[in-house]
């Protein structure tokens, strides 16, 4: 076998990722937020209202119940979700958005306009985030 010029260069160390929230950057630190799989879609349906967990995992359909705990709580830990506990039995925990959470929802509103015009035929396409969520069922308000 013919070894390739690659084979004689030293490995080099991986470049280390800068970690966003140290960044001067705001839509770095917004990315750190809102930027993993499943965690905009969170916010969307909690536009609607508060949400039980089990009802979350209904509409965000195919998503494992351990990311969207972690998901869950990493919007808690950046003050972007609110848990509410109740002590009943069995156990009932409500999220809902914080004010910071209502202020990511023009974002999320921004990226499904990006995704009606340039990705999809999306028959919601001309509808608010607001309006998706109450014909889709997505969010189940509790009084």
């Amino acid at each position: 076998m013919t070894p390739s010029p690659g084979d004689f260069l030293p490995e080099r160390p991986a470049m280390p990722v800068p970690d966003s929230r140290h960044l001067g950057c705001p839509v770095a630190r917004t990315a750190d937020i809102i930027g993993n799989k499943w965690t905009p879609l969170i916010v969307r349906d909690l536009a609607g209202g508060r949400m039980r967990f089990s009802a979350l995992e209904r509409s965000l359909t195919g998503i494992s119940p351990k990311t969207l705990s972690e998901r869950l709580k990493r919007l808690e830990e950046a003050a972007v979700v609110e848990r509410t506990c109740f002590a009943e039995v069995p156990p009932r925990v409500e999220y809902t958005l914080t004010e910071k959470g209502f202020a990511l929802l023009p974002v999320i509103d921004s990226m499904r306009n990006f995704g009606a015009t340039w990705l999809s035929d999306d028959d919601c396409a001309d509808d608010s985030i607001e309006a998706q969520l109450v014909l889709a069922g997505h969010a189940e308000r509790i009084p």
